[in-house]
């Protein structure tokens, strides 16, 4: 009897450690307050100018009219999604700089993990649906107004968020319906992301990890493979075109696609699809920064340094002396 009351209390001990985790505290940069102050000014820097760069791209694309088409208006809703995106996880890291209490609510974790994988994935979709658009633009470019059209394009970016929320949300749940029993403290980590939370729960978390690799693994493959058959075919029209100046422009615009679409899908293979016994976290804090902070920064200038429809539409709606004209084009010679 002394012993089923001993397992009963011990039981509930267990059930109070469980249900009392309302806090959860991000580990992610921990040391001198002189390296925190650095890193708080290099991080707003960098947030600052993510902002301003991104949604600097959608005002040029509204304000100007020959940028109205299916492509550009991708490009202003990638935009939007990295702003966004960028915004779910850096005001709180750099409050954390500045602040001794690192914790973030339970349902606050809840909310940013919900919207960083939601705006992640559908940044996977809208990077398929981009290298879609620019196939239909460059393989049959007289039947493009109407294999692009309006119901089409939108069509594709709804489907992108729907995608987005789906996926987020099945994460999400599975991820907090587990206990946290262990421990509250999210080591080398500056926001809620999946791994690092499988990693201090207390519970099985094996059919979370087959659901994030199976997942994120399938998401992968089919926007990747997309993006690499459309390339197919706009290689193939590249081979036909006899205009060398066609072949620059096309070379241009599609460039910078490719090169979005290799960083981004290259760090979320790294990230997410590999067994979990190959964690680090040390070194995936420092991927994670660099895919949800860093990248979302390098894509205005990547979609817009080497295009030519951006920088003529730069020159209209900032004028020809404007003090942003004179910097971006600077850097181009």
């Amino acid at each position: 009897m002394a012993l089923f009351s001993s397992d009963l209390d011990k039981y509930s001990m267990d059930v109070k450690n469980v249900t009392e985790v309302t806090m959860l505290i991000l580990m992610g940069f921990t040391g001198d307050f002189e390296v925190q102050i650095f890193l708080f000014l290099l991080f707003l820097a960098i947030y600052l100018f993510t902002l301003v760069g991104n949604l600097g791209l959608v005002i040029l694309v509204i304000g100007d009219s020959r940028l109205h088409n299916p492509m550009y208006y991708f490009l202003s809703v990638l935009s939007v999604l990295d702003a966004c995106y960028s915004s779910v996880v850096t005001p709180k890291m750099l409050i954390n700089f500045l602040s001794e209490n690192k914790a973030i609510s339970y349902l606050g974790c809840a909310a940013q993990m919900l919207l960083f994988v939601t705006f992640g994935t559908t940044e996977c979709f809208l990077l398929a649906a981009m290298a879609y658009d620019r196939y239909v633009a460059i393989y049959n470019p007289l039947l493009y107004s109407v294999s692009m059209s309006p119901r089409v394009y939108v069509t594709l970016i709804i489907a992108s968020y729907i995608g987005g929320i789906l996926h987020a949300s099945i994460h999400t749940v599975t991820t907090f319906t587990l206990s946290f029993c262990a421990s509250n403290e999210i080591k080398h980590h500056v926001f809620c992301d999946i791994p690092p939370l499988l990693a201090i729960s207390c519970s099985d978390t094996h059919t979370n990890q087959l659901l994030l690799f199976y997942f994120v693994g399938s998401i992968e493959i089919v926007t990747i493979l997309v993006v690499l058959i459309s390339y197919a075919f706009i290689l193939l029209a590249i081979l036909r075109m006899h205009s060398a100046k066609g072949r620059r422009k096309v070379f241009s615009t599609c460039g910078s696609h490719l090169t979005g679409v290799s960083i981004y899908h290259g760090t979320i293979l790294f990230m997410y699809v590999r067994p979990s016994s190959s964690y680090v976290l040390d070194h995936d804090m420092i991927v994670s920064i660099f895919y949800t902070i860093v990248i979302p920064m390098l894509k205005p200038i990547i979609y817009s340094l080497r295009n030519k429809d951006v920088k003529e539409a730069m020159k209209r709606v900032f004028g020809e002396n404007g003090c942003i004209n004179k910097v971006y084009f600077h850097t181009n010679h």
